[in-house]
């Protein structure tokens, strides 16, 4: 079998949850851009796949640190073509508005270096795989899924 016969079954399923998980990736300070390149970043894992009832879909980020500085690249050279069209008219936001962003690559904006939009993005992956998790569970797909990686 494929190592990744059941990363494959997750497909049509990831498409819907993207659908679901806008709302939370327009809450971020990521458009949907930088999301998608965060996403090229992130495989997924199960921990515990032998026992379904307990077993948990897990981010697995340790790539991030190789996209993050394309994502600074894309703030700096105006990487919001991505972001939602509800955000163009209004002007004086905070926080993850033009001025968060605008903030956040300035000299001491983001002393960490790149550290806090990391933490961010590897948080929302892990919360993108609870999504995705609970969408299998419903679904009554999960066990299926546990089963094809216990088997790998």
């Amino acid at each position: 079998m494929s190592d990744n016969s059941w990363r494959d079954a997750l497909a049509a399923e990831r498409m819907r949850v993207d659908r679901e998980f806008e709302e939370q990736v327009q809450s971020s300070s990521f458009t949907r851009q930088q999301w998608g390149l965060v996403m090229t970043a992130v495989e997924f894992d199960i921990d515990g796949p032998s026992e379904p009832e307990t077993a948990q879909l897990v981010a697995d980020t340790s790539k991030l640190p190789s996209v993050m500085p394309q994502i600074e690249q894309m703030e700096q050279s105006g990487g919001g073509m991505g972001a939602p069209a509800g955000g163009a008219g209004g002007g004086g936001g905070s926080g993850g508005g033009l001025l968060g962003k605008l903030a956040s690559i300035l000299p001491g904006g983001d002393s960490s270096g790149g550290g806090k939009r990391q933490d961010e993005a590897a948080s929302l992956a892990q919360e993108y795989a609870e999504a995705l998790q609970q969408r299998l569970e419903k679904r009554d797909r999960w066990q299926a899924i546990c089963e094809q990686a216990s088997a790998e």
